[in-house]
């Protein structure tokens, strides 16, 4: 198992040059003829962040309440790594079944093709975090030490992200209805994610079944950690008086991401000499 992952990172550091031609040609195919250029970064976490305002506009007029600033940032937030990951699914998924004529005609690790969807995708997603942290401070976020979590969170979701890159886009060459799974998901995932409202609006048990999804629980530790001002060490309770966070969440992600990047490694790795045949 460990000979497995030695010869996955000496493959992968083997082909330093496909992967880096590999992820341009993705990011020129993106924006080639591109009407409006790099503002297609924008798209997604700002359609995010419109659906989640109008859904909290019709809950603000039933309760006779405002929304706050902290929560629009918070949507904002929570929209970039969102609007990531979602691309990286839709990207990496089909990214062997794409690509057949590399697959079947020449010998290079297959890893380094849902690798270099998620390399393209984060190079648009970091376009829209740049953006956001501009916006942020007009929102009245102000910095706080606590933001120092925000690179772990998100190098979490990079792993989770390639996680599932990997093993859907094997299970895509095995399986091709994975791509409308996908897509169901895709579609559907938003609700059943704390994206467009708050983990804790849900109530005590709605809360933690949403943290049971570990995009959910990196998401909102992004909002309680930059937006809140609140150490992800430490418990943190709603005003109804439930929990809403507890260190253990980033212990679970952590194990969620870092556990499933070696099992679908593995998978993917021993299902490679297949592929071939498959595609």
């Amino acid at each position: 198992m460990l000979g497995d992952l030695a010869e996955i990172v000496a493959e992968l550091r083997q082909s330093r040059d496909i992967i880096h031609q590999l992820t341009l040609r993705d990011i020129r195919i993106r924006y080639k003829q591109a009407v409006f250029g790099f503002a297609w970064a924008l798209l997604l976490p700002a359609s995010v962040v419109l659906a989640g305002l109008a859904v909290r506009l019709a809950f603000a007029y039933v309760s006779g309440r405002h929304i706050a600033m902290n929560q629009i940032a918070g949507m904002a937030l929570k929209a970039v790594p969102w609007g990531f990951f979602v691309g990286c699914l839709n990207s990496a998924t089909p990214s062997l079944v794409s690509n057949k004529a590399l697959v079947t005609k020449i010998y290079f690790p297959r890893e380094v093709l849902p690798l270099g969807s998620v390399l393209a995708q984060t190079f648009d997603s970091s376009i829209a975090m740049v953006i956001v942290a501009v916006v942020l401070p007009f929102l009245k976020v102000t910095a706080s030490v606590q933001i120092l979590w925000a690179p772990l969170l998100l190098a979490l979701l990079w792993i989770l992200a390639l996680a599932a890159g990997l093993f859907l886009s094997c299970a895509n060459l095995f399986f091709r209805d994975v791509k409308y799974l996908v897509q169901i998901f895709v579609t559907f995932g938003i609700f059943l994610t704390p994206v467009l409202l708050d983990a804790a609006m849900f109530g005590p048990t709605g809360s933690r079944l949403m943290m049971l999804n570990p995009v959910g629980a990196i998401l909102e530790g992004l909002r309680l950690s930059v937006v809140e001002h609140h150490s992800l060490l430490e418990t943190v309770r709603a005003p109804a008086g439930f929990v809403v966070w507890q260190p253990a969440y980033l212990l679970y992600v952590a194990v969620i991401a870092i556990g499933g990047l070696f099992m679908s490694a593995l998978f993917f790795h021993r299902s490679e000499r297949r592929f071939a045949e498959l595609v």
